[in-house]
């Protein structure tokens, strides 16, 4: 910005210039036009009487000078000669009328004033162009000098307005940090009892669950100072950047005391030491290094909280996470009914919601949305209503939107053959009878063969109605049968089977290896874990260990894999084949329709 505005100034003075150097150029062709002829063609001119008039312009000593001679048609002409006494003696002896004046003086403006003035702003230009060549060299400097310099920005207690009472469906959470805010109001509370203020409070848990919020939220119930930086800031190509910037951090911080830090994404700069692909004497690992001292060193830093966010806790490296540093470790998980419904509040204060509007039915239907999909929810309903110049959100737009922000934008312009048509009914109709069936998933929410923009041909989309901390192993078992259902109805119908089951096989035999390797599932196999972390090497695991299954082993985890995937293909196949007229209403119905919904699809089980 700064740098376009001084090429804009150069310009400035540039066209200046160049306009008064095109004013003194028009002037100089303004100037009298004179034609010079010689002295014999002017006594020629007088004896033929073409002369009226001689106008004699002496120079020095009256010895040169310049002769403007006048006709009687045509232009004026002038003649330079050298003895002008000479000249005024034959020319009075002639009849012509012969004057002497003083000589024609140039313009004082091209004498005197242009010549000063052009002088006067090409100096200025230069003088323009060197100040700002040294000012920029002066920013770089600046810059380089800066380079080290914390990048936090500080927030005061008055210009963050954010409290825990904006912060919904995380009362346990919000009950462990509202200690740390009294620990900031009221510090002598604690230590005259001889407790130790916790020095760092770390915030775990998956993307969008309001971790960041929370982190202002404390500081704005405590009305202190806020210090927000990112994990990736601190981290540059240049060794000892990272390490300045964490000293000039905490040399500000206690400046500010007492005061809050908060270090987003931490896991960009406290990986595990030691690992990966980096070897052990990179940036990230010097600027953790003084992380760890600045946090828990020689130096005192009593009166700073340092609250940190992660998604990957797992990655994090020990020496950071024990107590002196990080005291209190708050996982901040999903919200269940209760907290949905108190975020949906929160995010509906400023949206006009008609009388359809269920807020409790939305917080049901929505189960494994985090706070920041349901901010989105709300926001695509709120934009539905506004595209349909409505002035406020209905029961309608929320479907709309948790199709769109579940499933994808539906693609209604597409052109699909007949043909494809009736495999994507046949598909979702065995997704959906499953769905139906089975007791430990769905019911169904939506079933529809309209493609979206996930790549979709169709999407069967289920309605959990109650939140689960754990799952079963029946229920997974479920899963697999519901995926597979697609794959069985395209076989049963066509003989034939195509390549729109390939996502439903991926994610059912991940589960079926999860069930064998993880979660000891397996009767062949034990109780044992067998999962590897081999494909974690560049977020923090080591990347030369040992492998910890046998060929034998896996070979035999390959087989009971296959044997769960067989079982739950054989149950889900005779589940469709007993319901086999609901596989031919219900892809009849989505031909006609291209979507249904619950009440539609489970109408015809009753038929």
């Amino acid at each position: 910005m700064n740098q376009n505005k001084k090429m804009q100034g150069f310009r400035i003075y540039f066209a200046l210039i160049m306009a008064l150097l095109i004013f003194a150029v028009l002037i100089s062709f303004t100037q009298k036009d004179r034609t010079y002829y010689t002295k014999n063609q002017l006594f020629a001119d007088i004896e033929k009487g073409a002369v009226t008039e001689v106008v004699l312009h002496p120079n020095s000593a009256n010895k040169t000078g310049t002769v403007e001679v006048t006709f009687s048609q045509g232009p004026k002409k002038d003649l330079y000669v050298i003895d002008l006494e000479d000249m005024e003696k034959k020319l009075e002896e002639t009849e012509v009328k012969v004057y002497v004046e003083d000589i024609p003086r140039d313009s004082w403006f091209l004498s005197y004033v242009l010549p000063v003035l052009l002088v006067l702003i090409v100096g200025v230009f230069l003088f323009v162009v060197m100040t700002a060549q040294n000012s920029a060299n002066v920013g770089q400097g600046n810059r380089m000098m800066n380079f080290g310099k914390s990048r936090a920005r500080m927030y005061q207690g008055d210009s963050n307005k954010i409290t825990l009472k904006d912060v919904a469906g995380l009362q346990e959470e919000k009950g462990e940090l509202e200690e740390i805010v009294e620990f900031l109001k009221n510090p002598g509370k604690f230590t005259k009892v001889g407790a130790r203020i916790p020095k760092g409070v770390l915030l775990e848990g998956p993307p969008g669950t309001g971790k960041t919020l929370l982190a202002k939220a404390v500081a704005g119930e405590a009305n202190v100072p806020f210090f927000s930086i990112s994990g990736s800031d601190f981290v540059e190509m240049f060794v000892g950047v990272g390490a300045s910037r964490v000293r000039d951090l905490f040399a500000d911080a206690k400046k500010n005391l007492p005061c809050i830090v908060f270090i987003d994404e931490i896991d960009a700069v406290a990986r595990r030491r030691g690992t990966g692909m980096g070897g052990g004497h990179d940036e990230r690992e010097q600027t953790l290094n003084q992380l760890l001292v600045e946090m828990d060193g020689f130096g005192e830093n009593s009166g700073i909280i340092v609250m940190a966010a992660t998604n990957r806790v797992d990655i994090l490296d020990p020496a950071i996470l024990r107590p002196g540093r990080f005291d209190r470790k708050i996982a901040v998980g999903v919200p269940d009914i209760g907290g949905r419904e108190e975020i949906l509040k929160i995010h509906a204060k400023n949206k006009p919601l008609a009388e359809d509007v269920n807020l409790k039915d939305i917080a049901q239907t929505t189960a494994g949305f985090t706070g920041a999909d349901l901010e989105n929810l709300l926001n695509e309903s709120a934009i539905t209503a506004a595209k349909a110049d409505r002035a406020f959100i209905n029961q309608e737009d929320i479907k709309k939107s948790f199709v769109k922000v579940g499933i994808g934008t539906e693609k209604k312009s597409r052109i699909i053959s007949d043909k494809e048509k009736k495999i994507t009914a046949y598909h979702e109709a065995g997704h959906a009878i499953l769905f139906h069936v089975l007791p430990n998933v769905g019911p169904v929410y939506t079933v529809s063969i309209i493609p979206t923009g996930l790549g979709a041909a169709g999407y069967t989309m289920p309605l959990p109605e109650r939140d689960e901390m754990f799952v079963t192993k029946s229920h997974m078992i479920e899963d697999i049968m519901v995926l597979l259902g697609g794959r069985i109805a395209e076989d049963i119908i066509f003989h034939d089977i195509t390549t729109g089951a390939s996502s439903d096989i991926k994610r059912a035999t991940k589960v079926a290896r999860k069930m064998v390797t993880r979660y000891g599932m397996s009767k062949n196999i034990g109780v044992i874990c067998y999962e590897d972390d081999e494909d974690e090497v560049f977020i923090g695991r080591d990347l030369a260990h040992a492998k910890t299954v046998s060929e034998a082993v896996a070979a035999e985890i390959d087989r009971e894999v296959k044997v769960i995937m067989d079982e739950c293909y054989a149950k889900a196949e005779n589940t469709i084949k007993e319901h086999m007229n609901v596989l031919h209403a219900c892809a009849n119905l989505l031909l006609e329709k291209e979507k249904i919904g619950r009440e539609e699809f489970e109408a015809l089980f009753e038929s």
